[in-house]
């Protein structure tokens, strides 16, 4: 893998709706649908609910395959502290769309209003309070239990890559250091850790907002001390840009900063995701 990347030239929306599938792989500088639920049920990929055993819990999530003839690399996709909903969903199925097997868990799954899941709480705030109050040897164990789910797939070709958005951002880098198995981590706006970082194998890549200094306090002394472990961490800091802006970068007034951001990000994820 490499970090190179250059400029993303801006793309219209509408422009981007009338490309092909297949186009998306091609140009992954593309812009994703600003509708998360329409571009779901628009999606000519095959999407189904899973439901994965780890010891006496079981884990929802939404698979995503691509449109191929030959095995695909995985991709774990780690929802935000909003819980798993329609943009996350969006997000592994423009994953798919570039090639990969793409999984989202709902690491709700059993925690809602009567053992139900991200969508069974009465809104976004009460998921958000709950996912703070995940155990986090729990959170790894799901994860654990996804990962080898999801790479062990008849379609699969045996590679798992994990990549998470603000909470799930953090999540991420705290899962390169517990699965050594794992083959690369995106870390999109999520703190690092505070300890681990000699248990981690897999090369770290960050994306992270100029305008977020509360995670990127973390940056520095996580490169140091990777670095100091020959370990392999390329954060990319995106000027202007504030936490959240892959989901924020394609809302209705949307900033500059953002937008540009999201799609800048997009294009480096999928070209390192591709030099695998």
């Amino acid at each position: 893998m490499n970090s190179r990347y250059h400029a993303v030239r801006v793309f219209a929306v509408a422009a981007f709706l009338s490309v092909a599938s297949a186009a998306f792989a091609q140009h992954p500088d593309s812009t994703p649908p600003r509708e998360p639920a329409m571009a779901l049920l628009d999606s000519p990929r095959h999407h189904e609910w899973v439901r994965i055993s780890q010891g006496d819990r079981e884990i929802h999530a939404f698979l995503v395959y691509p449109e191929r003839a030959d095995k695909a690399t995985s991709v774990v996709v780690i929802h935000e502290n909003r819980g798993l909903n329609d943009w996350v969903r969006s997000v592994a199925d423009e994953l798919a769309r570039a090639g990969y097997i793409a999984i989202a868990p709902d690491l709700l799954s059993g925690m809602g209003p009567d053992g139900g899941k991200t969508a069974d709480f009465p809104d976004s705030d009460a998921a958000r309070e709950a996912i703070y109050a995940l155990d986090p040897d729990q959170v790894t164990a799901d994860l654990k239990a996804v990962a080898e789910f999801v790479k062990s797939l008849p379609a699969a070709n045996g590679e798992v890559a994990v990549g998470g958005f603000c909470w799930g951002g953090a999540q991420t880098f705290r899962f390169a250091t517990n699965y050594p198995d794992l083959d690369a981590a995106f870390v999109f706006y999520g703190s690092a850790p505070s300890e681990g970082f000699d248990r981690i194998e897999a090369p770290v890549y960050g994306f992270y907002g100029g305008i977020d200094e509360r995670v990127n306090a973390t940056i520095d002394p996580a490169s140091i001390t990777m670095s100091e472990l020959g370990k392999k961490y390329e954060p990319v800091i995106y000027d202007g840009a504030g936490h959240g802006f892959m989901r924020r970068g394609q809302e209705a007034g949307a900033s500059e900063a953002d937008s540009t951001s999201m799609r800048q990000a997009w294009k480096r994820w999928l070209e390192l995701l591709g030099d695998r």
